[in-house]
């Protein structure tokens, strides 16, 4: 029963420490969306001005605008990779918190349960 008393003491040690996490995750989720939304805008503005851009050694200068936001998108993409990873980071760290919650739960019926005895 002791060690069941422990288990569940260290998984509410990792809900904390979890619960610390998330409020740091949202936020550099946050940011890195506002920081890809704010360049993707810049490089659309410079591409519409004529602005000559390049990525990966291929040239764009005053494109259609039918394609403008995709090669804006495609210039951009360290920022998008960099939002997509907080995110998922973000996401991750909610299963987590969940997860250790669905522990916590069946260890303390398991240690109701053992008293009940």
């Amino acid at each position: 029963m002791k060690l069941i008393a422990k288990v569940i003491e260290d998984k509410i040690k990792l809900l904390e420490a979890g619960r610390a996490r998330l409020e740091p995750d949202a936020f550099n989720k946050a940011e890195q969306l506002a920081l890809y939304e704010k360049e993707l805008a810049k490089t659309i503005i410079q591409l519409k001005n004529g602005k000559e851009m390049e990525l990966d050694g291929y040239k764009a200068q005053n494109p259609p605008a039918t394609i403008l936001e995709k090669i804006a998108r495609g210039i951009c993409f360290q920022e998008k990779l960099n939002a997509d990873l907080a995110d998922t980071t973000y996401k991750c760290t909610i299963v987590k918190i969940q997860t250790i919650q669905a522990e916590l739960c069946a260890y303390q019926s398991l240690f109701k349960s053992q008293i009940e005895l």
